[in-house]
């Protein structure tokens, strides 16, 4: 499949949209005005839910593309979504100061895995192909001193269990990741650069 530059990024977060640019790729936001908050997840798997969900942002964005009439300059539109997983729990966004420490606390001593699925479709043909990246990681003991600042701080306010990998490293907290850390903070940057500099199943133009 031939993979168009710009990326559309369907979506607001300031995490993707850094992570893509310093990759050195063109990137434009598109973000879907999907609101998956009001979505259940029901009995399927974590991995398919965060395959779905990307999916529907990427359809979102590329539906509201259509609608304004945009041009039909080739580009392709990239959806994702994140979610932890801790003993077959799904931890997404927390709701509030409460939910946030309670994910952080869960967190301590133990390890979760990250699952960030990936959409991706090329404008204007709409081909599609979808992908679910997964991490591990693992926390050692905090304090909790340390967990309340940082609840405080409200740094935890829409991440994906409460927090931000590489915050949280450089902050000097004990945890480590096995597989990309930039999945655990939102996009599959290898899996990404596999396909985007054609050694994937795509190719890019520009």
């Amino acid at each position: 499949m031939n993979w168009s530059m710009p990326i559309m990024l369907a979506s607001r977060s300031p995490r993707r949209l850094q992570l893509l640019q310093a990759a050195g790729w063109p990137v434009r936001l598109e973000p879907s005005d999907l609101d998956d908050g009001r979505l259940q997840m029901g009995s399927v798997k974590p991995e398919a839910w965060v395959e779905a969900l990307a999916c529907l942002k990427a359809r979102a964005s590329a539906h509201a593309m259509q609608t304004r009439g945009v041009s039909d300059d080739p580009c392709t539109i990239l959806g994702a979504d994140t979610v932890c997983v801790h003993d077959g729990r799904v931890l997404g966004q927390p709701a509030d100061a409460a939910a946030a420490k309670s994910m952080l606390t869960l967190h301590c001593n133990t390890s979760h895995e990250v699952l960030t699925g990936t959409c991706l479709i090329a404008w204007p043909s709409q081909e599609r192909h979808l992908f679910v990246d997964q991490a591990t990681v693992t926390w050692g003991d905090i304090d909790m001193s340390e967990v309340d600042q940082y609840i405080d701080s409200e740094q935890w306010r829409g991440k994906a269990g409460g927090y931000n990998l590489q915050d949280r490293i450089d902050a000097g907290w004990p945890i480590t990741c096995a597989g990309d850390p930039a999945t655990v903070m939102g996009l599959p940057m290898r899996r990404l650069h596999e396909l985007f500099d054609g050694r994937g199943s795509g190719t890019v133009s520009t």
